[in-house]
């Protein structure tokens, strides 16, 4: 059994500083005291979100001593591992696989999502978990959203609280990123240092030509509402511009404001709000104001060039910086002719969340862990810089608002933070399922044949519903 020192190459006053550091949340109890209290107590409150099991719990001891000599973490891709390797302290990269933090081995086992690859993995390895050799323990495993309360509404992960996490720890942090990890019985079960919160990417060339304007407040009252964007559609169309690349620019929009959930007591249920979808979408399409193309398709990607024409796409920060052309010549981003602005309805769209295994054997350090990259404020503004994350700290996104140095040139200098904090108070994820990526994909591929005259609504729905039962037969419709 090691120990982990987490400022191992700093000198003892500074490692004490730094461990006192106040982050986002109120981080004034130590890890010793913390995973003291975690190993002997139970919070009873269900405000505190607190979980019952005792097994890993109990190896919560002070300065992570008897825990494990290898911190094993499971993820789908380089995100996670790459914030850790530059942004927790101590933490040493070995190979491409594998890092140090102290005397502790981390290892990185990483499953692509491809063909549901990561998630059979996942259920490969965490059920027995606790009954793993100690060097063959999961430690830490990350989620997404679309699938989260398959492994939050079960024993394979567990509560934040019995690691010792408060809810003063996390005050700072929005609502919805806890709400979607949150099980049936009320447990916290992981945290996020995203805040993916999102609006609408107008081109602002665009606007100027047919609206009148590029400013970002006077842009939204042609896009307030559908029924205001479904105007303005057609004063673009009219102007040789297409209002989205595709209608499914628009899907997560709708699908992220629904008032009811897939699933209801086992039964497939579609919300008003993807109906109009449907209904908006195949009116688009139909008028030539936007087409069927796949996301992430060279077709759907042409408008981030002028001659693309397109007038707008909707999605967060990591969108705009990393996926609309912004280092080549020639594109929107790179002149920095994009606008941002919060378009007909707030919504979300990414992020990961950090999630402790059941049977850990080492809960101080996954603890510490997931402080320090979800609640440290140094750290999580050191992302912002870094990384271009839109981070899960209310009070962080306000000081960067008012910052004029993170202004975008993407955006024109327009600084986002503003707008990207109001968007992330707006975000209900209440009515999130566990069938919400097998109903949204199997929805969007449906209706696609639909819009493009393919089948008639009733076939398209009829196919939607036969094509979830086939995935989860436990369903009924």
């Amino acid at each position: 059994m090691r120990k982990f020192n987490r400022f191992m190459a700093l000198s003892l006053t500074v490692a004490m500083a730094a461990a006192s550091f106040a982050g986002c949340g109120d981080k004034t109890q130590d890890s010793t005291t913390a995973a003291t209290t975690a190993a002997t107590t139970k919070a009873t409150d269900a405000g505190t979100d607190a979980g019952t099991d005792s097994t890993t719990t109990a190896a919560a001891t002070p300065s992570g001593e008897g825990e494990g000599s290898v911190l094993n973490i499971q993820c789908w891709n380089e995100e996670f591992k790459s914030r850790v390797t530059d942004h927790y302290p101590g933490y040493t990269e070995v190979d491409a696989t594998h890092g140090k933090i102290g005397d502790v081995d981390v290892v990185w086992t990483i499953t692509p999502t491809k063909d549901n690859a990561y998630q059979n993995q996942l259920d490969k390895v965490l059920p027995d978990n606790a009954n793993a050799a100690a060097d063959d323990k999961v430690d830490i495993f990350l989620m997404e959203a679309d699938y989260a309360l398959k492994y939050v509404n079960n024993d394979v992960s567990m509560p934040v609280a019995d690691l010792g996490i408060t809810d003063a720890d996390i005050a700072d942090q929005y609502q919805y990123t806890k709400d979607i990890v949150t099980s049936s019985d009320g447990k916290l079960k992981g945290l996020s240092w995203q805040a993916c919160s999102a609006g609408l990417i107008y081109n602002r060339d665009a606007a100027a030509e047919v609206l009148g304007t590029e400013d970002p407040d006077a842009v939204q009252e042609f896009v307030k509402d559908w029924a205001t964007f479904n105007t303005t559609a057609a004063k673009l169309k009219d102007a040789g511009y297409k209002v989205v690349s595709t209608v499914n620019d628009t899907y997560r929009v709708y699908s992220n404001n629904v008032s009811t959930p897939w699933v209801v007591d086992g039964k497939i249920t579609i919300d008003a709000n993807l109906s109009q979808w449907v209904t908006d979408s195949k009116a688009l399409v139909d008028a030539g104001e936007t087409t069927t193309f796949g996301l992430w398709s060279d077709e759907w990607s042409a408008g981030f060039y002028p001659d693309g024409k397109v007038f707008s796409y909707f999605g967060p920060a990591w969108l705009i910086n990393f996926c609309m052309a912004a280092d080549a010549e020639g594109s929107i981003a790179n002149s920095g002719r994009w606008g941002y602005t919060v378009g007909p309805q707030s919504f979300y769209w990414g992020g990961t969340w950090i999630a402790a295994a059941n049977g850990t054997d080492n809960p101080t350090l996954v603890k510490d862990i997931m402080l320090t990259m979800t609640t440290d404020k140094a750290v999580l503004k050191e992302i912002v810089q870094k990384d271009s994350d839109c981070v899960n700290c209310p009070t962080l996104l306000n000081e960067l608002a008012a910052d004029s140095s993170f202004a975008s040139a993407i955006l024109g200098g327009q600084n986002p933070y503003a707008m990207l904090a109001a968007g992330a108070e707006k975000v209900d994820m209440s009515n999130i399922s566990a069938y919400d990526q097998g109903c949204n994909e199997e929805f969007q591929n449906a209706m696609t044949n639909y819009f493009d005259g393919n089948a008639s609504l009733d076939e398209a729905t009829d196919n939607f519903y036969k094509a979830v039962v086939e995935k989860y037969p436990e369903l009924t419709y």
